[in-house]
């Protein structure tokens, strides 16, 4: 017969069963349900933060959009009644179309809900997460909530997760109205908590390698992979050259209030609300393992979050060698005859 949650309440030392539900008290899923699970997601998971609600998919509105602490989103589909089978078609076409999603997309969602930046609101509700390590939507998970399930979509569920590891959940609540007239929400889960983090982290495809070690390279061995990254027609590349080390080589320390102020005196273009995640990216080159020839010279500390890049500075042993590689490749870029050689 499904999952369903049953309450009584003791009075005089009897059993007195409660059945009260949603709509017979008047609330309903947009104007209560949603709001309430929204301002308190971790009655649907303890590692979930809502970055948008009622967010436009292709296929119709997202309830409540999330994101957990691995960077993955989570669609929420609420029902007020009885969760039927066609909840989770509709929650896998919601799915399935996030998965093509953007970074910039979801960071505009999350700014629109929340009023912050995707990386920001990410380090405020998860503390002790890298966020410079984050797979940005890597994988996908679906949490439906109702009141009830039905035993096929229960027994559905439980084989996509047993035999697919698909990241889905069905959360049960149980709405209580007491004689004293005190509101109590209660819940249950299809899938352990335990079970589902263990999951989602099965499901993740690969951490980028990172380190803070500096390499050893001598002068000319530097210059030269300096010179071959700097010089790439990627965007990345292209703000570390024209924007940080510049502001480095006139500056002792550059602070990420400061870098940002840079970067968007350098690309007026920038969205305001975007500009620290463009700051995150480099920040993210800054920190592959394998570029530890930019840490050779450029030096970063970590004063606020453990993850977090702040306080940059060019070490002194190469500032010379910095100006030098700078000045060459403006050369190389400078127009000849009114063309340019890249």
């Amino acid at each position: 017969m499904g999952t369903e949650i049953k309450t009584w309440q003791i009075v005089d030392g009897k059993l007195s069963p409660l059945r009260t539900n949603l709509k017979n008290e008047g609330r309903t899923e947009p104007y209560d349900l949603e709001p309430w699970i929204a301002s308190h997601p971790d009655i649907i998971g303890d590692d979930i933060a809502i970055i948008g609600r009622q967010v436009m998919s292709k296929s119709g509105p997202i309830d409540l959009l999330g994101i957990d602490r691995s960077g993955n989103l989570v669609i929420i589909e609420i029902k007020r009644d009885k969760l039927p089978r066609e909840a989770l078609a509709q929650a896998i076409d919601y799915a399935s179309d996030a998965t093509d999603w953007t970074i910039d997309k979801i960071g505009e969602i999350c700014t629109a809900y929340t009023g912050k930046g995707l990386f920001e609101f990410i380090s405020e509700s998860f503390p002790e997460v890298d966020v410079e390590a984050l797979n940005i939507n890597d994988a996908q998970r679906i949490v439906l909530v109702g009141f009830s399930v039905e035993s096929a979509l229960e027994r559905m569920i439980e084989w996509l997760s047993d035999n697919f590891n698909v990241n889905i959940n069905a959360v049960i609540l149980n709405y209580v109205k007491t004689n004293n007239g005190d509101e109590l929400l209660a819940k249950t889960s299809i899938i352990s908590e335990e079970l589902e983090r263990e999951r989602v982290k099965k499901k993740k495809k690969f951490e980028i390698p990172m380190s803070d070690e500096q390499g050893t390279y001598d002068n000319s061995t530097l210059e030269s992979l300096l010179k071959e990254y700097l010089i790439k027609d990627r965007v990345t590349s292209q703000r570390i050259r024209d924007v940080l080390l510049p502001a480095l080589l006139k500056k002792k320390t550059l602070s990420r209030e400061q870098f940002k102020k840079e970067l968007l005196e350098y690309d007026k273009t920038l969205d305001v609300s975007k500009v620290g995640y463009h700051l995150t990216t480099i920040s993210l080159q800054l920190g592959m393992k394998k570029n530890d020839f930019l840490r050779q010279v450029i030096a970063y500390e970590y004063p606020t979050y453990n993850w977090e890049k702040d306080n940059f500075s060019l070490r002194e042993d190469y500032r010379d060698l910095v100006k030098a590689v700078l000045e060459g490749i403006k050369k190389e870029m400078t127009p000849v005859n009114g063309d340019s050689q890249l």
